[in-house]
């Protein structure tokens, strides 16, 4: 499967079949379904191989090849297409003297179009009618072909008066503009399952397992991480990634777990401590006895958290596609029936009841139906992104409707994942002294932390030290010109202190005494607040959900104004949550991190900042590309415009059918004005799309 429609055609057949749980997935190809015990499954795959697809078995996975059917070529075509279509577009503002007029130059452009809509439209349609699932490959190519057909009609059979039955422009326009729209879906679609292969690619390929002989010598195997076993005892070095989770047996290092916890600070691990495949070892290097490997990985766990979330998505379903099935037998009934009843009952010439007839399939070509959506998701596509707002198809736009609830990560998201010093307390010392030490220690570091601290105390003095030492997973030291040794670490140089919060990040030791803490904390994005308070503006319910520490998150919490706080969630607790706000209602996640991919999937609307990981941005149905939280209110309001703007044109759509399909059965309407009230009705519904570039949206 590479598109909605593709579900959708899937989907049903399988629920005529009476399949139950019917879980469609075009990003991933995947596809889940209860069957009964009656079942004849090998009917059943029949079946869906009849409709133009291949099925894969589990078990067959390893032979898994990218699917092909028509939707193959997309770009080329639509570009052929839309080339093709042009002149015929413009022969209605040509001269009647124009080479653009002429009957012949129109059929040979239209031809080669109409020729693929017959391969690209035409074989699924057929597919779906033998199936006895029609879609909307069979309105547009029912549309499509009327008015071809019509148009030879009007060059073999009334060569006197041609140009009254010319309507070439009108077949290739619903094709050209369909393939427009199924491409779009198409590139999106496939976009989608990039999130997976990077996830996959943070797993490393190589693993070091130590070896021990039968006489206790040790050496070092390197072998493939997919031949890992439990129990092994592999090595990890300074800035390999972890191939497997497992325990610390020996060793410290500081590892950076920030795909899994959004934490920003690395996290020191020693023996006895527990790791996760995926993380980065900043500094230091472990020995690390494997407890899970292959698929039972926290890592592999985040991505079937992923493919998951996906699939759960329902297939997208224009509205034209659910009446489809008794649209097109209506429309035919009523063209049938217009002729029997102007022939037999009204004694109306064969000629010109046959001509009513077709007037009937003309007027009730598709085209505003097929135009209704893709324009106005066009405009609005196009107005977000000079907004800074990249969005991934039309129906992220429509879902925007129902949205109440915004759900934020922290680290990353509502703050800008810089490190920075939120607060310090000096106790014995003058805060100067405090600030001058600390930045003469964290001078011979290169610890993030310290990077940070130098580049905010800048203008502070540097207290001389000699003797450095950077001691890993536990601090830095240095004794000064009077001979006092001073310490600056973490939690660890503490641990016998009861007097001492243990809510400060950094500690500072002078002789072993305790004389000052500091506590570290991301900046706050200068739109964080500003973002938040227009949320609420408009009744929005705002949730910070992260796996930071529960008073960072408190603390970031209450300097947006978000009321709902949950704190030291894990990628499977964050999905959970999100399933527990899902049921009180649709809702929108921002955040930025691979912890966030399963939960961007999963909500109704996954939104990712232009910097964020490439997973999460893959993850992410908007993309906020300025790089802007504050373009967060924007998107939304935009996409309830577009919402709206869909609605209006596809009530002009259904209307004008419904008043002159009536008019062109009783003769009221011909062909000609048929064409000239179609081609009005989708002016009308590119000149409202088009009011989508001027409603105000800040």
């Amino acid at each position: 499967m590479t598109c909605g429609n593709c579900a959708l055609t899937i989907s049903r057949f399988l629920e005529k079949q009476g399949m139950k749980n019917v879980s469609a997935n075009p990003a991933s190809g995947d596809l889940q379904f209860t069957a009964t015990e009656q079942a004849d499954i090998d009917k059943i795959y029949k079946g869906i191989r009849d409709l133009g697809y291949r099925v894969v078995q589990p078990e067959e996975e390893a032979d898994r090849r990218p699917h092909e059917h028509h939707h193959s070529g997309l770009g080329r075509l639509l570009l052929i297409c839309a080339v093709l279509t042009a002149p015929l577009l413009l022969h209605m503002f040509a001269g009647h003297n124009s080479i653009l007029n002429n009957p012949w130059l129109q059929l040979a452009l239209c031809l080669p179009v109409y020729g693929i809509g017959l391969r690209h439209f035409g074989l699924s349609a057929y597919r779906s009618l033998k199936n006895g699932v029609p879609n909307m490959d069979v309105l547009i190519i029912l549309g499509a072909s009327a008015a071809f057909l019509y148009s030879l009609a009007g060059i073999f059979l009334f060569p006197a008066a041609t140009h009254q039955y010319l309507f070439f422009e009108t077949t290739a326009t619903i094709i050209t503009f369909v393939l427009a729209g199924n491409w779009i879906e198409e590139r999106t679609v496939t976009a989608t399952t990039s999130a997976i292969k990077a996830l996959a690619r943070l797993q490393p390929s190589q693993a070091k397992v130590v070896m021990t002989d039968s006489i206790g010598k040790e050496s070092i195997m390197e072998v493939e991480s997919q031949f890992l076993k439990v129990n092994d005892i592999v090595l990890v070095n300074d800035g390999d990634r972890i191939p497997a989770d497992g325990v610390v047996v020996s060793g410290t290092a500081e590892v950076d777990e920030s795909m899994l916890t959004g934490e920003s600070l690395p996290v020191v691990k020693e023996a006895h401590n527990t790791v996760t495949g995926g993380s980065v070892i900043r500094s230091g290097h472990l020995r690390i006895q494997a407890t899970a490997v292959g698929a039972a990985t926290t890592l592999s766990g985040i991505i079937r958290l992923v493919q998951q979330a996906q699939g759960a998505k329902p297939p997208m379903q224009k509205l034209a596609d659910k009446i489809s099935a008794v649209f097109v037998p209506a429309v035919l009934a009523v063209s049938v029936l217009a002729f029997l009843i102007n022939y037999f009952a009204a004694d109306v010439p064969f000629a010109q009841s046959m001509m009513r007839s077709i007037a009937v399939l003309v007027i009730a070509c598709p085209c505003a139906m097929g135009l209704a959506t893709p324009a106005a998701v066009a405009v609005g596509l196009g107005r977000a992104a000079r907004n800074g707002i990249l969005i991934k198809g039309g129906d992220t736009l429509e879902r925007f409707k129902d949205i109440r609830q915004v759900v934020f990560d922290k680290t990353g998201t509502l703050t800008t994942g810089n490190l920075g010093i939120s607060a310090i307390e000096a106790r014995d010392i003058p805060e100067e002294k405090l600030k001058s030490v600390v930045r003469g220690l964290e001078q011979h570091s290169s610890h993030p932390i310290a990077r940070s601290v130098a580049k905010v105390w800048t203008d502070e003095a540097l207290h001389p030290f000699r003797d450095v030492k950077e001691t890993k997973g536990l601090g830095i030291s240095g004794v000064d010109e009077n001979g006092s040794t001073w310490m600056l670490g973490s939690g660890v140089l503490v641990r016998d202190f009861a007097d001492i919060d243990p809510a400060w990040d950094l500690h500072l030791l002078k002789d072993g005494v305790w004389v000052g803490g500091l506590r570290i904390a991301d900046e706050l994005r200068p739109d964080a607040q500003r973002t938040v308070a227009a949320l609420h503006k408009e009744q929005f319910d705002t949730i910070l959900l992260s796996g930071d520490r529960r008073e960072k998150a408190d603390m970031v919490a209450k300097a947006t104004g978000i009321s709902q706080v949950y704190a030291e969630h894990s990628p499977s607790q964050k999905m959970e949550r999100l399933e527990q706000l899902l049921r009180q209602g649709p809702v929108a996640m921002v955040g930025d991190g691979i912890n966030d991919a399963p939960a961007l999937a999963k909500a109704d609307i996954g939104i990712s900042l232009s910097d964020a990981t490439h997973v999460a941005m893959q993850s992410a149905n908007v993309i906020l590309s300025s790089n802007q939280l504050g373009s967060l209110p924007r998107a939304i309001r935009l996409g309830r415009f577009t919402y709206q703007t869909i609605r209006q044109n596809l009530f002009w759509a259904f209307f004008y059918n419904i008043l002159a399909i009536p008019l062109a059965a009783m003769g009221y309407l011909s062909p000609v004005w048929a064409a000239i009230v179609m081609a009005f009705s989708d002016v009308v519904l590119v000149l409202n799309s088009l009011r989508l570039n001027y409603r105000k949206i800040d």
